[in-house]
């Protein structure tokens, strides 16, 4: 319990004090609800590219050991060399959405180069694609997941702490504002009889 003065000017600091408390509870406990969906949303849509990933990860699988010819290395082309990310905002939380992966264009001899090597490109691209769109989507989750657990923080902090402790002063304050103010009456009637004593005692002289 923080200490706090038992005066007028106190009463009034600790209800604007109270009435912000619950003006912004509301908001951090909707974007605290707006983030469980969104981490629920994209905890799905990670589960959907990872069982996209199994599936072509077994379909090259299929056909991998083609990969051992040393006539052409298909290394560079199936490398990204940029991976666009774009932002959204979601509850104030900046984000992070896949915006796709570009490649270095494959320039090789058709007449000398195996069949299979155009699809193989395309094939692994497609998987390297899809990898690095599973890493936004799990960099994006820890995002979204460190935020859920500040605003939690402060949800409980504004829920079980201040707006508590802003209660507790009010009664406090006023109860003591009330019996100071009791007491107060009390030594006026005594003293006014205490006045009244007197002139009476003055009238009989």
């Amino acid at each position: 319990m923080s200490k706090f003065k038992l005066t007028k000017g106190e009463l009034k600091r600790q209800r604007d004090a109270l009435k912000q408390y619950e003006r912004y509870l509301p908001t951090l406990q909707l974007k605290k609800q707006q983030l469980q969906i969104e981490i629920l949303h994209q905890v799905s849509l990670l589960e959907q590219k990872k069982h996209e990933e199994e599936i072509k990860t077994a379909a090259i699988d299929s056909w991998a050991g083609l990969l051992s010819d040393r006539t052409i290395d298909i290394k560079q082309w199936v490398r990204p060399q940029r991976t666009i990310v774009g932002v959204r905002n979601i509850a104030g939380v900046d984000l992070p959405v896949f915006g796709g992966a570009e490649f270095a264009l494959a320039e090789y001899d058709f007449f000398y180069t195996p069949l299979w090597v155009d699809a193989a490109i395309i094939a692994l691209q497609g998987l390297v694609t899809l990898q690095e769109e599973i890493a936004v989507i799990e960099k994006g989750i820890n995002i979204l997941k460190q935020e859920l657990r500040i605003t939690t923080q402060r949800v409980n902090l504004f829920e079980k702490v201040k707006i508590p402790e802003s209660q507790e002063a009010i009664r406090a304050i006023k109860i003591y504002i009330g019996d100071q103010m009791a007491n107060a009456v009390g030594r006026s009637k005594i003293a006014k009889k205490k006045i009244e004593g007197i002139e009476l005692a003055e009238v009989l002289v």
